[in-house]
This record gives structure tokens, C-alpha cells and sequence, in this order.
């Protein structure tokens, strides 16, 4: 026994087994249900977060820093005095000090890297969007899987219902001796048949549900089903057209803003990369105190030290680069490399992302042109299927004239059912391309 039908088992189980109220979810139900619960957005709104407290960061380097300082050296042995002479002592050396910097000009560091950091964050929330639109269309695909594989259940059971009939009307022939026993024996052997392909389809149906469900991230699957959407009218003379849907695109899809954004913070960090050739100045100032003892000697109370020694300072201090092995030069050409290969990839965002309309486009072409076709088959099918029952009905058909003209009503309308929800998925790639909601 295979995985998927060890799964399809255990899950019928689950739901035959439980007295929990069956709720069907809309496609609007499992998109919202699957953005506030899935790992990878939420993954993503940690990297939004990290991004604000880099600009928190950047920002605040503006501001003036304040440090304090403690020390407490000893010494020993023998050292110079006073007068010139080297003797053995013992001393100790109290400090305090506090002290602060503040950035005066920087060569346009500071504002380049804020406002670098500020793309960043902007592309950050490009891409958490990115990925709650990745979200919706895998939502949006397993949901459309799981309404055809249980209209396909409908069409199963119908299937179920029209071979139980034929074997009622083939006992009550058997019973008066105008139908023979093989004839009955082959119409119930049928009924086994499509009674299987139906086990077989809810099967397949529970496994789409657990897909989806799975992707929603819920606990179970108990109590949970798909609403069937309401499937508009098809043509193809309403689509847009991949220029006018790639115009629309450039403007609203996150991973072209993302990637446009990445490029403007690659040209800043450029400025940044310049700015160290460049002087810088800050303010300084700070207030400290000591208290010395030499061993020996009177030594002066700590407090009255501490007051005798007290000094403050304030200055500036003005730093040229003259030369650093060249590090700047590398580094102002390696950020110039970084916009580059960003202009690169934008390109390849761009270009890519051309093709997957292209693509969509001519999907949605296509899938429209099925639509019609399995319309028109389903319809012949289906007055081919009532004229052959009863033709059946009246004795003017064989068995396998019926059976052939139902398996083939039967496929036309799995057809018609597949070529509606594949139309309508091709339809909603193209306007979630324009930025529209799935």
C-alpha cells in the first residue's frame, strides 16, 4: 500500500470517525487563514524588523555618545622621584572619567547610510510582500485543485447513481425472464466498477484537502472543505494582453520594487565608500579626577583629592585620510561593482518576470479554447448519453452501446469541469500580474 493511499485511509477515518461540523472554506477564507499563519511570512516580517532597528541604528549615530571610565593601577618596585633618584615605593592610582563625542561632518557619510538603510527597509517590505503574494497563488492553485477533485467526486457519485438504477431495472428484467443472468451479472459488475472509481476519487479529493489544509497550516483536516467558486463565462477576446499586463506589472509587483529599491541602496552605499576620502570632525569633551598614593609618604584625603584634581576638557578633532594602502580606492570600486551587478539583476527580474506573462498569457489562450471546446463535447456527449439510455430503456440498444456512451458523457463532463477550473486559474494569474487580489 502506498503513501498517499495510507494517508487518504487514515484520513477518511478522521473525518467518518469525528462529530465535528464540516465548514466550508471560500478561496478568500484560505488565502487570509494561510497569510497569518505561514512561517515563511512571518520569517519575513523578522527581516522588516531587523531592518527598522538598522535604521534606528543609522539614524541615531547622529546623536553624541557619553562614556565613563574607572581605573585602579598599582605599581611597584623601583621607580624615578622627585629628586632624580631611584628608589623602592609602592604607589596607587585612582581615575575617573566622562567623556563624549559628537560627529560635526562626516563627508555626507552619515546621511548617505541612513538613507541607504532606509531602502533597505523598503525593499525588505517589498519582499514581505513578495511572499504573502507567493502564498496566495500556491493557496489559490491547491484550492482550485481540491474544488475539481471534489466536482469530480459529484460526477463519480452521479456516475454511482445511474449504474445503481440500470441494475434496479436489470433485477426487475432478470425477475420476468426478459433479461439473462449474464446480463445482470455485467451491469452489476459495472456498478463495482464506478462504485470503485468512486472510492477512488474521494480518495484523491480527501488528499487535496489535506494538501491544502497542510499549506493553511492547520492542526487537522477535520471539519474542513472547499467552497466551489462561481466559474464567470470564458473568452479570449477579454484577456489583456502580455505588454498591457507587463506595463501594469512594472509598477505594482513587489519583486521589481524590491530589486529597483536594492539598486538605489547600492548607489548610496557607493557615497558611503567615497566619504572616506574625505576629512571628518568631531567635538569632544569630558570631565575626570584622580587620587594618587605613594607609599611613604603623606598621602592627601580622597575626597579632597578627587576635588583638588578635578578637570574638564573640550576640543575638536579634525581627521584627514592621507593613505591607506589603498583600501578606499578597492572599496569605492567594489561598491560601484555592487550597483552594477543590482542593475544586472534587475534586468533579469524584469526580463523573467516578461516571460512568466508571456506564459500566463497564452495558458489563459489556450485554456479559454479548451473551455469552449469541452463545452461543445460535454453538450454532444450529454444528448448522445440521453438518446442512447432510451434507446436502451426500450431494448433497442445493447449494453455496451450504453456503456460506451456513458463513459464518454462521463469523461466529456470531468473534461468541461477541468477546462472551467484551469481557465479560471489562468484567468486570476493574470490579474494577480496586474496586482489584483486572487
Amino acid at each position: 500500500m502506498g503513501r498517499s493511499q495510507i494517508l487518504a485511509i487514515a484520513l477518511c477515518i478522521a473525518m467518518q470517525g469525528g462529530a465535528q461540523e464540516v465548514r466550508e472554506w471560500s478561496l478568500t477564507d484560505c488565502i487570509q487563514h494561510a497569510l497569518a499563519h505561514n512561517l515563511n511570512i512571518k520569517q519575513q516580517q523578522d527581516n522588516v524588523q531587523q531592518q527598522q532597528l538598522q535604521l534606528s541604528t543609522s539614524k541615531n549615530s547622529r546623536l553624541p555618545d557619553l562614556n565613563g571610565s574607572l581605573s585602579e593601577n598599582f605599581s611597584f618596585g623601583r621607580a624615578l622621584t622627585s629628586n632624580n633618584t631611584y628608589m623602592n615605593r609602592n604607589t596607587q592610582n585612582t581615575g575617573l572619567s566622562l567623556g563624549t563625542s559628537v560627529p560635526v561632518f562626516t563627508a555626507g557619510r552619515i546621511p548617505a547610510d541612513i538613507k541607504m538603510r532606509r531602502l533597505n527597509l523598503q525593499a525588505a517590505l517589498q519582499d514581505y510582500e513578495y511572499a504573502r503574494e507567493n502564498v496566495m497563488l500556491g493557496v489559490t492553485t491547491s484550492y482550485l485543485e481540491a474544488v475539481y477533485q471534489k466536482d469530480l467526486v459529484a460526477v463519480s457519485e452521479r456516475q454511482v447513481d445511474l449504474s445503481r438504477e440500470q441494475v434496479r431495472r436489470m433485477e426487475l428484467l432478470y425477475q420476468n425472464d426478459k433479461a439473462s443472468e449474464a446480463d445482470l451479472s455485467q451491469i452489476r459488475s459495472t456498478l463495482a466498477n464506478d462504485e470503485l472509481s468512486l472510492t477512488q476519487q474521494r480518495n484523491s479529493y480527501m488528499l487535496a484537502l489535506l494538501e491544502l489544509s497542510q499549506l493553511l497550516e492547520l492542526e487537522t483536516p477535520d471539519g474542513f472543505d472547499v467552497a466551489r467558486p462561481i466559474v464567470d463565462s470564458v473568452g479570449a477576446a477579454d484577456l489583456p494582453s502580455p505588454d498591457l499586463v507587463y506595463g501594469e506589472a512594472l509598477g505594482v509587483k513587489p519583486q521589481i520594487q524590491a530589486e529597483q529599491l536594492r539598486l538605489h541602496s547600492a548607489e548610496k552605499s557607493v557615497l558611503i565608500a567615497k566619504s572616506a576620502w574625505y576629512p571628518s570632525l568631531y567635538f569632544n569633551a569630558g570631565l575626570g579626577s584622580s587620587y594618587y598614593k605613594t607609599s611613604g609618604f603623606e598621602t592627601t584625603a580622597f575626597g579632597r583629592q578627587l576635588r583638588d584634581n578635578f578637570n574638564q576638557y573640550f576640543g575638536a578633532t579634525l581627521s584627514v585620510p592621507i593613505f591607506n594602502r589603498f583600501a578606499t580606492r578597492n572599496n569605492v570600486r567594489s561598491a560601484r561593482l555592487q550597483v552594477h551587478a543590482q542593475q544586472i539583476k534587475l534586468e533579469q527580474t524584469k526580463k523573467s518576470l516578461y516571460k512568466e506573462i508571456q506564459q500566463a498569457y497564452y495558458n489563459a489562450v489556450a485554456a479559454s479554447r479548451q473551455c469552449e471546446s469541452s463545452d461543445a463535447a460535454f453538450s454532444s456527449a450529454s444528448v448522445a448519453f440521453e438518446l442512447m439510455q432510451r434507446k436502451y430503456e426500450n431494448g433497442k440498444a445493447t449494453l455496451a452501446d450504453y456503456q460506451d456512451a456513458k463513459t464518454k458523457y462521463m469523461r466529456a463532463e470531468s473534461q468541461q469541469i477541468q477546462s472551467r477550473y484551469t481557465y479560471l486559474f489562468r484567468r486570476k494569474i493574470l490579474d494577480f500580474y496586474r496586482g489584483k487580489e486572487l
